[in-house]
C-alpha cells in the first residue's frame, strides 16, 4: 500500500499568508487599517486566537503595526520589513516580478566580489584546520561542477561553492543576506537554467576564483568573481528588461 503524507495545516499560518500577500501585493496599502480581530475572525471563518497569532507574525515581519487598544496599521514594507520577504516578492503565484528579480541580480553582482575579497583576506591572515577544511570543500565543489553536465544541478553546486566562500569570509551580515537572496533565487532555478548555463558551466572561472582565495589575494579574488558573475547578470537583466 502506498501511503500519502498528511500535510498539517496551520490556521494562523493561512491567515498570515493571506494578509501578507495582500500587503506585499499592494491591495492593502501602507497607512490603511485592518478590521478588528473579531471582524477578521468572522470574515475568515477562524478563531480570534488564530487571527491574533497571525497578526503577531505579521508585526514581527514588519508588515503591520499592532498596538494594544488601537487598530492594526499596514506598514510600508519597503521601509519596515527585512530580506525575508524577498521570496514572496519575487514570485507572485508562478510569475516572477521583473523589478524584484533585477534588484536581486544587482545585489548578487555587487556582493559577490566583496565576499570573495573578504574570503581571500581571511585566508591570508589565518592558518589552521578550519580554513584548510573550508578550502578543501571549496575545491571539491569545483570538481563536482566539472563532473556535472546538467545546468540545473550545476546551479545548485554553484550555490554550494558560494556557500563555502561565505564560510571563509566569516561575515554574519553577508551570510544572512545570502541566505535570503538564495531563498528568493532557488524557486526560479529551472527558469534561469538556459541563461545561467554559460556561467555555471565555466569551470575554469570557478577554479580561478578558488585559487585566488586559496592564495590569499583579495583584489584578484574580487576581480575574478566580478568577471564570473557579470556576463550572466547582464544577460538576465537584459532579458528582464525585454520581458
Amino acid at each position: 500500500m502506498a501511503w500519502t503524507p498528511v500535510v498539517k495545516r496551520s490556521v494562523s499560518g493561512d491567515v498570515f499568508e493571506q494578509i501578507a500577500a495582500e500587503v506585499l501585493g499592494g491591495e492593502l496599502i501602507a497607512g490603511s487599517t485592518l478590521p478588528s480581530e473579531r471582524q477578521l475572525a468572522e470574515a475568515l471563518g477562524v478563531s480570534r486566537p488564530a487571527v491574533r497569532e497571525a497578526l503577531q507574525r505579521l508585526a514581527a515581519a514588519g508588515l503591520v503595526s499592532v498596538r494594544q487598544g488601537e487598530a492594526t496599521t499596514v506598514l510600508d514594507y519597503r521601509r519596515s520589513a527585512g530580506l525575508e520577504v524577498l521570496p514572496r516578492l519575487l514570485l507572485r503565484g508562478s510569475t516572477i516580478d521583473p523589478a524584484v528579480a533585477r534588484s536581486i541580480l544587482e545585489a548578487r553582482l555587487h556582493n559577490g566580489p566583496k565576499i570573495a575579497e573578504l574570503a581571500a583576506a581571511r585566508v591570508r591572515g589565518s592558518a589552521g584546520a578550519p580554513v584548510d577544511i573550508e578550502l578543501t570543500q571549496l575545491h571539491e565543489s569545483v570538481d563536482s561542477l566539472v563532473a556535472e553536465s546538467d545546468p540545473l544541478t550545476q546551479q545548485r553546486i554553484a550555490l554550494e561553492f558560494w556557500d563555502h566562500i561565505l564560510d571563509l569570509a566569516d561575515s554574519i551580515a553577508f551570510r544572512l543576506m545570502y541566505s535570503m537572496l538564495r531563498a528568493a533565487y532557488e524557486p526560479a532555478l529551472a527558469a534561469l537554467a538556459p541563461i545561467m548555463s554559460a556561467e555555471v558551466g565555466n569551470a575554469d572561472a570557478y577554479r580561478d576564483l578558488a585559487a585566488a582565495i586559496a592564495a590569499g589575494e583579495p583584489k584578484r579574488a574580487a576581480d575574478t568573481a566580478r568577471a564570473l558573475l557579470e556576463p550572466a547578470t547582464t544577460a538576465l537583466i537584459h532579458a528582464l528588461d525585454g520581458a
